[in-house]
């Protein structure tokens, strides 16, 4: 067999046709010119719903401790390394260049938090991150919090998600896994005098937070389908927890927290459209916990204490984009003393905000751009940090520091790499703070940003942000990749991707499609991109594909699209809907069996998913969701080609489906285009865990869209 695939790839011609000093043109290999692709055993499995009755080939693939799945897995792995076994000089020429762009010895700016200075730092030829902290200045010596590079020594995968500082500053309570899955932390505490890790083991856990007895935790842990359902209280030397808490309803999660003061420990639980939350003071771990308000199916609300009253962002079916009311300390449960602080605005959506002594700061979205809003809470005074450019994005970020009279925000945009300001109350002065820096180095004016608007089908204009090359002609021959992610009210915000450039330095357009399902354009953007509604997400992106290629900026022919989990089942839609718009398509950790993976209450995420996609037990609901599931709308027909990838480990979106989905595209595409499945045999929903190594992927995707078009340099 290894004789043969030589013999194959030698068969390449190394004529090469000279398009300008970045393009070399080579034939492509289609999927005629390799050896047989894998081939999965097929063994029906009938389901009949309302009348309707599916076969399903590939059920069978769920279950990854069955050897026939880890066999059919290990073969498409070894056939998509020989298809890509000639892009190894191509692959390795975009990780070198990735990793140009990179400071690979790097530090975070740091963030002051009770009495301490918190940053974290990078170094060259490390796979992670190192956590620090210094006392009091930034002259103090360094203290290391965590070098993760120790802790995921030997581990094929290691994930750290969070980790919470004692108030006292002497202990942390951290999470981590093993498995590269994005649930099932294991959370323990480490002394920061001693170093030594202390108390107890939590297995499944998914929040912390701490009392200010400094002895007394309180954490939430997963059930069997991955829910974060129970809230516990424990003091560190003690064996035996006490449940504090549990949820019931299995659309709803529920997590805990800490204040911005330490103040008080929250319970939260939510579900996509609905939260309520109670509270305790952190001085009194032993004391019940007391309902804010109760939930209200529609109504979503977060509460944000200050020393004088209680803020509430509050959003219902009247407040889509929300709206901000403050309340007293005591008394709050009637809502008639309510006051109102920032009425509810139809074009403008609240993304978060963020409490201080005398501000409020706000992060407000506007025609699907962000806004930073300071408004005084005993004054008239209100300020508005302002930008510059037609598309772009910014965020609150590091500001821990409650009676602080500046604030820090980043900024970024396609051609801007990201600069982290300090905003000053008092003077409306921003401040530099930290500029991304790319080793390599960089010409933003080299590029050309804009923002351009697709029409639908049903009359709305979409928008989209694309970046390219000055010099760019509008003939259809560029290459172009589109992105979006359209699900759950995740905006596509434009912001700087160092690794793109390695597509654009090489003629690339590169899009993002603000689509509904996202609420790019405020909560009424998200709502109708959900439900019975998900179709217009899919036509949405459908429509900037078509505006790309209309106005000459790249072709079907020249076209790649990338999401990835529900930005993956986005890619499946569009696969069955209008193949002949791609060129090539790369769909990551795919949520593509929608029907059977939302009729299985013991998986992970589906009762919580029912707001989202609506529940297929209803007749409706099946119908709908039957309707555009990509897995279920596999035809005999031509396909583009396409790399699919997914995780073992995967806890959001389970290894089956890219696995099934692949199988059944196998057995029923009719063209000779590539379809390759790759699949992280360590890892989970975000692929491989380290720098380096995620790199390495991008390189991988990156080199199958450049080969599909016929760039092999």
């Amino acid at each position: 067999m290894k004789q043969q695939n030589v013999m194959l790839l030698c068969m390449v011609l190394v004529a090469l046709i000279s398009c300008d000093n970045t393009k070399n043109v080579s034939k492509m290999l289609n999927q005629n010119d390799f050896p047989a692709t894998p081939v999965a055993d097929i063994r029906p499995d009938s389901f009949e719903n309302f009348g309707h009755k599916r076969v399903d080939n590939y059920f069978w693939m769920r279950d990854k401790n069955n050897p026939r799945v880890i066999e059919y897995l290990k073969a498409e792995n070894e056939y998509t390394d020989t298809v890509m076994t000639s892009t190894k000089g191509l692959q390795q020429s975009l990780y070198d260049e990735i990793i140009g762009r990179i400071k690979e010895d790097d530090e975070s700016y740091p963030t002051f938090k009770n009495g301490y200075y918190y940053y974290n730092r990078t170094e060259k030829g490390k796979q992670y991150s190192t956590y620090c902290r210094k006392k009091s200045s930034l002259n103090a010596p360094e203290e290391i919090i965590f070098d993760v590079n120790k802790m995921a020594e030997g581990k094929q995968a290691f994930i750290f998600i969070d980790y919470i500082i004692s108030p006292d500053n002497n202990k942390v309570a951290f999470l981590y896994n093993e498995t590269g899955s994005y649930a099932e932390f294991i959370m323990k505490v480490k002394d920061l005098n001693t170093g030594q890790i202390i108390g107890f083991t939590v297995e499944g856990a998914a929040s912390a937070a701490w009392a200010n007895d400094n002895k007394t935790l309180f954490y939430s842990t997963i059930d069997n389908t991955l829910r974060s359902n129970r809230i516990f209280r424990q003091q560190l030397f003690e064996d035996k927890n006490t449940l504090i808490y549990e949820e019931k309803d299995p659309k709803f999660s529920v997590y805990v927290s800490n204040d911005k003061r330490n103040e008080y420990v929250f319970i939260s639980s939510s579900s996509s459209t609905t939260s309520e939350e109670q509270f305790i003071s952190a001085d009194l771990p032993l004391s019940p916990f007391k309902m804010f308000i109760p939930r209200i199916q529609d109504t979503d609300y977060s509460v944000y204490p200050h020393k004088d009253m209680f803020f509430v962002h509050y959003k219902d079916k009247e407040n889509l984009n929300g709206k901000i009311y403050t309340t007293p300390l005591t008394g709050y449960e009637d809502k008639k003393s309510w006051k109102e602080f920032l009425p509810h605005d139809n074009s403008v959506r609240i993304e978060s905000l963020d409490v201080l002594d005398k501000y409020v700061t706000l992060e407000l979205r506007k025609n699907g751009l962000n806004e930073i809003h300071l408004k005084s809470i005993n004054s008239e005074d209100n300020k508005v940090i302002s930008f510059p450019e037609p598309v772009y994005n910014v965020s609150l970020i590091g500001n821990p520091e409650y009676d602080s009279l500046s604030i820090r925000y980043s900024y970024t945009s396609l051609n801007r790499p990201n600069t982290l300001y300090s905003f000053d109350i008092t003077t409306g002065n921003s401040t530099v703070l930290k500029v991304q820096e790319i080793p390599s180095g960089f010409d933003p004016d080299k590029y050309v940003v804009e923002r351009l608007w697709a029409t639908t089908d049903d009359g709305l204009q979409v928008p989209m942000a694309i970046v390219y090359k000055k010099g760019l002609k509008k003939d259809g021959s560029n290459p172009a990749l589109l992105y979006s992610y359209g699900s759950y009210g995740m905006s596509s915000d434009a912001y700087f991707r160092s690794s793109m450039y390695s597509l654009i330095d090489r003629g690339f357009v590169f899009g993002i499609a603000q689509i509904r399902g996202g609420s790019d354009l405020g909560e009424q953007w998200y709502e109708d991109g959900k439900l019975l509604k998900k179709k217009n997400t899919f036509n949405d992106f459908i429509a900037c594909t078509e505006k790309l290629i209309n106005e000459g900026y790249t072709s079907s022919q020249k076209l790649a699209a990338m999401g990835g989990s529900a930005g993956g089942l986005l890619m499946g839609a569009i696969a069955n809907m209008r193949p002949d718009l791609y060129q090539t398509i790369v769909a990551q950790v795919p949520f593509v069996d929608v029907v059977n993976t939302m009729l299985d209450k013991t998986l992970p995420l589906t009762t919580g998913e029912y707001e989202e996609w609506g529940n297929p037990e209803e007749e409706e609901y099946f119908n709908y969701i039957l309707s555009y599931s990509p897995y279920d709308n596999i035809k005999q027909k031509n396909y583009p080609n396409m790399l699919i990838t997914g995780g073992l480990n995967d806890s959001q979106v389970l290894f089956h489906e890219p696995t099934k989905y692949t199988a059944k595209l196998r057995a029923n595409k009719t063209d000779n285009n590539l379809l390759l499945l790759h699949m992280n045999m360590d890892s989970g929903h975000g692929g491989a865990t380290g720098r380096y190594d995620g790199i390495k992927d991008v390189a991988f995707e990156f080199a199958f869209i450049l080969n599909r078009v016929g760039i092999e340099k």
